[in-house]
């Protein structure tokens, strides 16, 4: 039996659906409630008919596109400043699209594994305090692709109490922070997919391998799955920076993960186009459990983390200090969005707070004992009120031992009875140490090591 003409139609419609939109499409990004950012070229896209003429229009500003052949359109509105009041973005062509209660302000990209994704839950306490209607959160919904995928699934949410619990808990701690601090609305796109390596992130461009021919679902822990569908549909929308919270995927293979993290920064920062901007990351926490994957391997993994510092704008929050055999906390995942907050305070919008906890700058060697020089210590060393601990000494065998250290003004004296004459130092440099060094400002030391051994 031959198909009936409306069959033949809706085939042929399905087979060219640029050309059956009945009305433009603003990607789902551009939906009600988006926050876009200040100060910055910003992006907006969406479908159409192939070849339909499309003006867009928000904030005084009216600009035209025409569709492809493939139905995709673009304008990018010029910078604007941020404005807390919603306003209508409207795409008309054919027929019109409107996106209601748009705001201008900072946008984050909130990325990473589970611990980024992590929700703030329906606590009374969370409830009773998310009154922020001008904090929201973009969550990209789950996919996976085995090639780049162009629309992301989700919405944006305004800050309620009823809404709160769906909040990324480190996403809404630091967005709560910039928020009081500039007073303007802050966004935050949550894209998070739970022990996916650091491989699965990263771009074809990022590996070196040519891109994925095919089209469907596929394993998220494949290199490049969830970049091709968690990230790439997010390109080119206009943001201040991005915070990462990444690391179970990778622990035990720590190798490589300094040169892929160094690499994957830099091709997103070229992905997005928009200059090298600020990056930030959680370091890995402590774990109190015993054993299990990647035992043993967290100071190395901390120190391949660091490395990326030698990107520019780039900045690390410490958490060593933090985690329990269950994970952090509700009350630590709060603490870890208020230090990435202090940092993309004094990065991204220079505000000159405390942002650093004490960081190893050399060691001087004093007989039996050694002098550690610390910088970010100029409010002092503080030990919250026990012996320091955690620290280790070695001299020309390489055989460390654990040393007694004392605060002496903004640096740290260390000796041990097993080496007359130490060479090297370690602090924290173990799955879960009693992390202990602060400075005055509340914030913990980064693990570090003297020697390269």
């Amino acid at each position: 039996m031959r198909p009936t003409r409306p069959i033949l139609a809706f085939a042929a419609c399905a087979a060219a659906a640029a050309g059956c939109l009945a009305t433009p499409e603003l990607a789902p990004l551009f939906r009600d409630h988006a926050v876009l950012q200040s100060g910055k070229p910003v992006p907006v896209w969406g479908r159409a008919s192939a070849g339909e003429h499309v003006d867009v229009s928000f904030s005084g500003q009216t600009l035209g596109a025409t569709a492809g052949a493939d139905g995709r359109w673009m304008v990018v509105l010029a910078p604007m400043e941020p404005n807390t009041t919603g306003a209508d973005l409207t795409a008309a062509g054919k027929g019109s699209v409107v996106a209601r209660d748009v705001v201008v302000g900072e946008v984050w990209l909130c990325a990473g594994g589970a611990s980024m994704g992590s929700a703030v839950g329906n606590s009374e306490a969370h409830a009773a305090s998310a009154g922020y209607p001008l904090i929201r959160q973009f969550r990209v919904g789950l996919q996976a692709s085995a090639s780049p995928l162009e629309t992301a699934r989700g919405d944006w949410a305004t800050c309620t109490p009823q809404a709160v619990g769906g909040f990324s808990a480190v996403g809404y701690s630091f967005a709560r922070e910039i928020f009081a601090r500039l007073s303007v609305p802050v966004g935050i796109v949550v894209s998070s997919c739970a022990d996916a390596p650091i491989e699965s992130w990263m771009s074809p461009q990022a590996l070196g391998v040519p891109a994925a021919p095919g089209a469907g679902a596929l394993d998220p822990r494949l290199p490049s799955a969830v970049f091709n569908g968690m990230i790439h549909p997010l390109l080119p929308y206009a943001i201040r920076g991005a915070v990462w919270y990444q690391g179970e995927g990778d622990m035990g293979r720590t190798r490589d993960y300094a040169s892929r993290f160094r690499a994957m920064i830099t091709a997103w920062r070229s992905h997005f186009g928009q200059g090298d901007f600020p990056f930030l990351w959680v370091q890995m926490e402590g774990s109190k459990a015993a054993g299990g994957p990647g035992a043993g391997g967290r100071a190395a993994f901390r120190e391949a983390q660091a490395q990326a510092l030698s990107l520019p704008s780039t900045g690390e929050a410490v958490a060593v200090d933090l985690g329990s055999a269950a994970g952090l906390t509700p009350a630590q995942r709060r603490e870890v969005g208020r230090r990435l907050a202090l940092i993309a305070k004094a990065n991204a919008y220079s505000i000159e707070d405390d942002y650093s906890g004490p960081a190893y700058s050399g060691i001087e060697a004093l007989g039996p004992s050694l002098r550690v020089h610390f910088r970010f210590a100029g409010e002092g060393l503080t030990a919250s009120g026990r012996p320091l601990q955690s620290f280790e000494v070695a001299g020309a065998d390489r055989v460390f031992h654990a040393a007694t250290a004392t605060i002496d003004g903004d640096t740290v004296m260390v000796h041990s009875a097993a080496v007359k004459q130490p060479v090297a130092v370690r602090y924290a440099w173990s799955d879960a140490p009693d992390a202990n060094l602060f400075n005055g400002a509340g914030l913990p030391a980064a693990p570090f090591r003297s020697d390269s051994w």
